[in-house]
C-alpha cells in the first residue's frame, strides 16, 4: 500500500480550549488575557480578541472586555488608553470608552494612508467611543501583515466616568495575525518544492530544506525575557508540503530548537486538514519554552533572539501517549481503540495510573474521566482503577468530531489533573474506508518547575 494511500496522523489544533478561562491565551490563538489587574482594591480581567487572519483588507474588529473577577459580570464605564506596536514601531496610542466593558472597535485595512479614528470623543480625556450613529472604527495601514502585535493597555476609569485612576500600571497583551509565506527547495534530483509555512506567532526567514539529510531549517525573532514569556501560552507554527513528496515523507518526525530536542509531544503530523498537503505543526507550550531557556541558559553564550527550528524524519511514533499533572507526582499513559476515531464508532480509551516518579502502577486510582470539545464538556464519567489500569468508553455522534480534550480530574482524590489533546475525525466517503495511521497526539505536560529533567516516552 503506498503513502498517498495511507493517510497518516490526525490535525493538531491547540486552541483556546487547551487552556482554563482564568489563563492567558494568545499568540495565534485569538485572544489574550490579561488576569488579575488591581484597579482601586478591585481585581479585573481583561480579554483582547481579534481574527487570526486579515485577508484581502476586509473589515474585522477589536474586541476588548473588562471582566470584575469576584462577580464575572462586565465592569462598568471603563476607559482604557490602548497602544498598538507591530515590529517595534507604534501604529496608535489612543483613549476609549466603554460604559458596558465590551469595546469594540471595527478595523478597516489599507495598504496606505494615515491612520484615522471614527466615533465620538467625550470631553474629560478625549477618549473615543461608539454611539448607535456612529460605530467606532479604525482606517488605514493596520493588520495588514502578519506577525506579532503589542497592545499596551493602561486603565483610566472605572465604575464612573470621572473616576480617574492615577498612576494606572501599563499591561501586555500579545496576539498574532497569521500569515503564510511560501518556500520553493530543491530536491535530491533538483526538481523544484513548494513548502508553505503558517506561523500563529512571528514571521518566519531563512527558510531551508537541506535534501541530504531530509531536514528543514527555519527562523523566527523571539523574546526570551520572563516578562515576555509569562504571558505566552503556545507558539504554533506549520510547516506544510505536497503530500506526494515522498523524500520527506515519514511516519514521525523529530524537532529541535535553538538545538535543543524538543518532547516527542511538540512535533504532531497532520495529513487531515488539506488534501493534498502534509502538515507538521510546532506546537511549544510555555513550559516547553521555559525548559529550553533553562538549557540554553547553561551554555557560556547569550540568549539568541531568535527561535531557530529543526525538522528532520524519524521513525512512526507509538503508543502509549504519556502526561505528568502539574507536580509531576502522577503520570498517565492513554491509548485508544480503533486508532482512528470516528462518530458512530465506540471507542475504547485505555489508560494507566502510575506513580511520576517510579513510573508504577498506583493501585486504586480513583479519577474523573472527562471529555471537552469548543471548551464545553460533553462526557464526564468518575471510576476506580482497581489495578492501576482502566478503561473508558465513548461513542462521538455526528456533530462530536474535531479537536477534543481528554481530562483526567482529581486523580487519586488529590485535585491534581493532566490532559491530552486528540482529533475526532468526521467521515471521508470514499476515503472512509482507507487505513489512517495516527501520529501521537499532543500531551499537555505540564510542571511548574523551571529546571525538570526532558523526558521522552
Amino acid at each position: 500500500m503506498t503513502l498517498s494511500v495511507l493517510k497518516l496522523g490526525i490535525l493538531l489544533f491547540v486552541a483556546v480550549f487547551l487552556f482554563p478561562i482564568s489563563n492567558v491565551y494568545g499568540h495565534g490563538l485569538g485572544i489574550d488575557t490579561i488576569s488579575s489587574v488591581d484597579i482601586q482594591g478591585k481585581e479585573i480581567s481583561i480579554s483582547v480578541e481579534l481574527p487570526p487572519s486579515f485577508d484581502n483588507f476586509e473589515e474585522k474588529q477589536i474586541t476588548i472586555t473588562a471582566t470584575e473577577d469576584e462577580t464575572k459580570e462586565n465592569a462598568k464605564n471603563v476607559t482604557l488608553l490602548i497602544g498598538l506596536f507591530h515590529e517595534n514601531e507604534m501604529i496608535f496610542r489612543n483613549y476609549f470608552f466603554t460604559s458596558d466593558g465590551i469595546l469594540v472597535i471595527k478595523i478597516k485595512p489599507t495598504q496606505e494612508g494615515e491612520i484615522t479614528i471614527n466615533g465620538e470623543q467625550d470631553s474629560l480625556l478625549g477618549a473615543w467611543y461608539k454611539t448607535e450613529s456612529n460605530p467606532l472604527e479604525i482606517t488605514g495601514p493596520i493588520f495588514n501583515s502578519g506577525g506579532l502585535y503589542n497592545f499596551e493597555i493602561e486603565v483610566r476609569t472605572i465604575d464612573e466616568p470621572t473616576n480617574i485612576i492615577e498612576d494606572s500600571e501599563v499591561y501586555n497583551a500579545d496576539l498574532s495575525v497569521a500569515e503564510i509565506i511560501q518556500f520553493w527547495q530543491k530536491d535530491a534530483k533538483n526538481q523544484d518544492v513548494s513548502f508553505r509555512m503558517k506561523s500563529y506567532f512571528d514571521k518566519i526567514s531563512n527558510f531551508e530544506y537541506d535534501s541530504a539529510n531530509k531536514q528543514v531549517t527555519f527562523e523566527m525573532p523571539f523574546d526570551w525575557s520572563e516578562k515576555q514569556m509569562s504571558h505566552i501560552p503556545v507558539v504554533h507554527v506549520e510547516v506544510h508540503f505536497p503530500n506526494d513528496f515522498t523524500e520527506f515523507l515519514s511516519g514521525g518526525y523529530a524537532g529541535k530548537v535553538n538545538g535543543i530536542d524538543l518532547f516527542k509531544s511538540s512535533v504532531t503530523i497532520d495529513d487531515y486538514t488539506e488534501e493534498n498537503e502534509r502538515i507538521v505543526h510546532f506546537v511549544l507550550l510555555q513550559d516547553h519554552l521555559r525548559f529550553l531557556k533553562n538549557q540554553m541558559k547553561n551554555s557560556d553564550e547569550p540568549l539568541p533572539e531568535n527561535i531557530v527550528f529543526t525538522l528532520s524524519t524519524t521513525e512512526k511514533i507509538d503508543f502509549p501517549l504519556s502526561a505528568y499533572t502539574r507536580s509531576e507526582d502522577f503520570l498517565i499513559h492513554l491509548s485508544w481503540d480503533p486508532i482512528t476515531i470516528e462518530p458512530d464508532t465506540n471507542t475504547k480509551f485505555i489508560f494507566t495510573i502510575r506513580d511520576g516518579t517510579t513510573g508504577q502502577p498506583l493501585r486504586n486510582s480513583d479519577y474523573t474521566f472527562v471529555l471537552l470539545q469548543g471548551g464545553k464538556e460533553i462526557h464526564r464519567t468518575t471510576g476506580l482503577a482497581q489495578i492501576g489500569g482502566e478503561s473508558e468508553d465513548y461513542y462521538f455522534t455526528e456533530g462530536q468530531t474535531g479537536p477534543t480534550i481528554i481530562r483526567f480530574e482529581n486523580i487519586r482524590n488529590t485535585g491534581q489533573e493532566t490532559e491530552f489533546g486528540i482529533v475526532v475525525v468526521p467521515e471521508f466517503g470514499s476515503i472512509a474506508a482507507l487505513i489512517l495511521i495516527v501520529s501521537i497526539m499532543t500531551v499537555i505536560i505540564i510542571s511548574k518547575k523551571t529546571s525538570f529533567t526532558l523526558k521522552t516516552f
